[in-house]
């Protein structure tokens, strides 16, 4: 007697035909819990249990306010990522989520506190940045570290400024774009990024510290989730010593620079 497939296995198996046919590109949103549901017929439980395995494969990402998504990312076997690179994976995930709890905060008080002049040139620098639309395999993915950095300092707290700055080094040089970015998708991923940065930059120019904040943490969270992504779909742990390691590191070099200031 043949056994059957427990119901979240049968959904799975149809998203994932799906997703690895074209039938649902990357990039695209999936539909929501309750069409998903009276679709294949199965309970909300069922649902996220093979959703869960969808996302922990790299399959698909969730958006802040928005829904799940089809991963942007190449399949694995598409790109290369160097085992040193590979293995700062969770260091770069724990770095993202340390961004979020200060830029939240940050884009809040630049749009209390900034300037005309400092609107101005947040907006023109995103706008120059956002236009050049390179080629993945060939920028960086937090490409736009500039445009946070200008943010951080228009909060009057050089405290923030700094700690951002000091942060460049670990964050900006690990992974290229192309590493979660397929290439025919990389014009819907610029307007959809575009689009984020718009939403950041006229809360600020409005002064609309709440929008900001908002709008700061939907951009972040997407990143993070597209980092996360990256690291299932290579199989790599978010935990571990190496996270451990580069943390003792960090923190020794920022007590190493306050005891030095002294």
């Amino acid at each position: 007697m043949t056994k059957r497939k427990p119901l979240s296995t049968i959904v799975y198996e149809g998203l994932s035909e799906r997703i690895r046919s074209g039938q649902l590109p990357p990039g695209v949103q999936l539909p929501t819990e309750a069409e998903l549901c009276v679709e294949f017929d199965v309970s909300r439980s069922v649902l996220r249990e093979a959703m869960a395995r969808l996302r922990s494969e790299g399959m698909v990402i969730p958006q802040q306010g928005k829904g799940m998504f089809v991963s942007e990312a190449p399949a694995p076997r598409n790109f290369s990522i160097a085992d040193e690179a590979l293995k700062t994976l969770p260091e770069t995930i724990a770095l993202l989520e340390l961004r979020l709890s200060v830029e939240v905060e940050a884009a809040g008080l630049c749009a209390e506190r900034r300037t005309d002049a400092e609107a101005d040139a947040i907006r023109g620098l995103i706008e120059q940045i956002d236009a050049l639309h390179e080629d993945p395999t060939a920028v960086q993915i937090h490409y736009d570290y500039d445009f946070h950095l200008a943010i951080a300092k228009a909060t009057r707290n050089e405290f923030i400024h700094g700690f951002l700055s000091y942060l460049r080094p670990f964050i900006v040089p690990r992974f290229r774009l192309g590493h979660v970015v397929a290439p025919d998708v990389k014009e819907p991923y610029y307007a959809r990024i575009h689009a984020e940065h718009m939403a950041i930059v006229g809360a600020i120019e409005r002064r609309d510290s709440r929008a900001a904040r908002e709008a700061m943490r939907a951009h972040l969270c997407n990143s993070l989730e597209r980092v996360r992504a990256l690291a299932f779909a290579s199989g790599v742990e978010m935990t571990g010593s190496d996270q451990t390691v580069a943390a003792a590191k960090l923190f020794a070099e920022l007590k190493g620079r306050a005891t030095a200031g002294k």
